[in-house]
């Protein structure tokens, strides 16, 4: 059977456990953030300290996958995320993020352009 690494990811995400979402990724796991170069990083220790603190901010976050398509070992994905932040108001990010998906269905890399929705 194989492992769909994309629901995988948004059923941890949903589930609000930080390890949970970090083992969806292999241990060398290559986070790039393009907007954001300086926070790009390595391991998966960094992805359970990072969704530690999404969650502690967002802690009724739903993440919905609206579209994807895949070529090759690349799998791209237009996410939506909702929550509700510390001052009570409604926090959406949403974007594409593009994977590279090796062993076991594990994540091993993933380019990331998920941003806040301004408010209308």
């Amino acid at each position: 059977m194989t492992i769909d690494p994309v629901e995988r990811l948004r059923e941890a995400i949903n589930s609000h456990d930080p390890q949970r979402v970090a083992d969806c990724f292999t241990p060398d796991y290559q986070a790039e953030i393009p907007h954001r170069p300086a926070e790009s990083f390595v391991g998966t220790e960094q992805v359970a300290v990072n969704w530690t603190a999404i969650l502690s901010r967002l802690p009724d976050l739903e993440a919905r996958v609206l579209r994807r398509a895949e070529s090759g070992g690349e799998i791209w994905s237009e996410w939506e995320m909702t929550g509700t932040g510390p001052d009570g108001a409604k926090t959406v990010l949403c974007g594409p993020a593009i994977m590279t998906v090796v062993r076991e269905g594990k994540i091993a890399a993933t380019r990331f352009y998920l941003a806040p929705v301004a408010a209308a």
